[in-house]
């Protein structure tokens, strides 16, 4: 994790709580403006979650937990592939119907 900003300014306080506060809203599904207080600031924990998204740290962890995952022979890579069809209705679409006459 970042130590401080790259712009500069005041250094990051604890990472801890910012981060479990973007875990808590992504598994919830609820909006930025109802994490719990006890994560801070929800505009801080937007923010730095934005930050560390465009500068690629979360790229970076994701990628270095799935090397340890591997290394450990805790990865399991099966997949899964259903073969139904679906079809839609003639009307379901949104184009223009040409009859031909």
């Amino acid at each position: 994790m970042p130590k401080a900003s790259p712009k500069g300014g005041r250094p990051f306080s604890d990472h801890r709580p910012i981060v479990e506060g973007i875990i808590w809203r992504f598994r919830t599904g609820s909006p930025w403006r109802d994490v719990p207080a006890e994560f801070g600031p929800w505009q801080t924990v937007w923010r730095r979650h934005s930050e560390l998204s465009k500068d690629g740290t979360w790229d970076r962890i994701h990628a270095e937990l799935l090397a340890d995952a591997d290394t450990a022979g805790e990865l399991v890579w099966d997949v899964s592939v259903d073969s139904t069809v679906n079809r839609a209705h003639q009307h379901a679409t949104n184009l223009p119907r040409d009859t031909g006459g």
